[in-house]
């Protein structure tokens, strides 16, 4: 996870959202998510899209499992 306090306390905002939306989903699946959204994207130059970036990937990822895809992202955003 992030280093950084205010990246820290940024995705676990984006994480009670997602524990919203995903009520069925374990928890540690969901944090999970939003480590990887966060792994992938921490150095993006715009700091300021970072949350709601991090936010669709991990979305992304949990619709993914839920449907049994692997959620690898392949550079398209056809759904």
């Amino acid at each position: 996870m992030p280093e950084d306090s205010e990246d820290a306390a940024t995705l676990a905002q984006v994480a009670d959202r997602l524990f919203k939306a995903f009520p069925g989903l374990a928890p540690d699946v969901i944090r999970d998510s939003v480590a990887t959204g966060y792994a992938e994207l921490r150095y993006v130059r715009v700091r300021t899209y970072l949350p709601v970036l991090v936010e669709r990937r991990a979305h992304d990822l949990l619709v993914a499992a839920a449907d049994g895809r692997s959620g690898r992202w392949d550079g398209s955003r056809g759904r």
